[in-house]
């Protein structure tokens, strides 16, 4: 097993590396294996990250990755969030979070139903952490944004390349590509692809009568629990 540690800073002006020690530290003590550190300076909002995506893709089933704190690792949208896990979970890496206590003990524990309880307090913890840091970001952007406007400075925001997304949509529909040979493919990061491949499939539930019938099913059915 490797440990893959990832260590990211938002601007070169600020020391990425500035937890190694630490985190190397922890790894000896957890006893998890030899180590390859993933360093870069890069926005947190970011899911196109190409040391994390180089992390993603060197990584094999049963590797640790470990971080600072949530924060370090994301700052993203919810929606991208959720293809960052899905990422994570698909390479099989173990998720170790240097101030969440309770990832070091997930990794101690081999009675199953002290490992599933844990599992399951991490997933939310991390949730929660992970949504504590796209709202300080979203604050911060609120902040700037209130500045520009006093200044009226107008920015503008990047549109998506639309004919991009388009061909990693019908290269994704062949069933023939990995996620990243269709990157390769279109010239794209491969979390653009993700991200390209969440959406086109959450539009086909929606689009589908039976899926929206559905979802409008377990929405009713959530409400009713919460109501009781």
């Amino acid at each position: 097993m490797t440990t893959r540690i990832y260590l990211r800073a938002s601007t070169k002006g600020q020391d990425a590396e500035r937890a190694l020690n630490d985190l190397l530290d922890l790894n000896h003590r957890l006893k998890l294996g030899g180590v390859i550190s993933y360093i870069e300076n890069y926005s947190g909002t970011r899911l196109d990250r190409p040391e994390l995506n180089r992390l993603l893709e060197e990584a094999n089933h049963g590797d640790a990755l470990l971080v600072e704190s949530v924060d370090r690792l994301s700052r993203l949208t919810q929606d991208d969030f959720e293809v960052l896990k899905d990422r994570i979970k698909a390479k099989g890496l173990r998720l170790i979070v240097a101030d969440l206590p309770t990832t070091h003990q997930l990794i101690q524990v081999n009675d199953a139903t002290t490992s599933s309880i844990l599992s399951v307090l991490n997933n939310m913890l991390i949730d929660l952490l992970a949504t504590m840091a796209r709202l300080d970001n979203e604050k911060r952007i609120e902040r700037i944004k209130q500045g520009l406007a006093r200044s009226d400075y107008k920015p503008t925001g990047k549109k998506a390349n639309q004919a991009k997304h388009k061909r990693i949509k019908e290269l994704l529909a062949l069933n023939t590509m990995t996620k990243e040979e269709v990157a390769n493919a279109v010239g794209c990061g491969v979390a653009t692809v993700y991200r390209v491949a969440a959406k086109n499939e959450t539009e086909y539930l929606l689009s589908n009568p039976v899926n929206e019938a559905r979802l409008k099913a377990s929405i009713a059915q959530a409400k009713s629990l919460q109501a009781e």
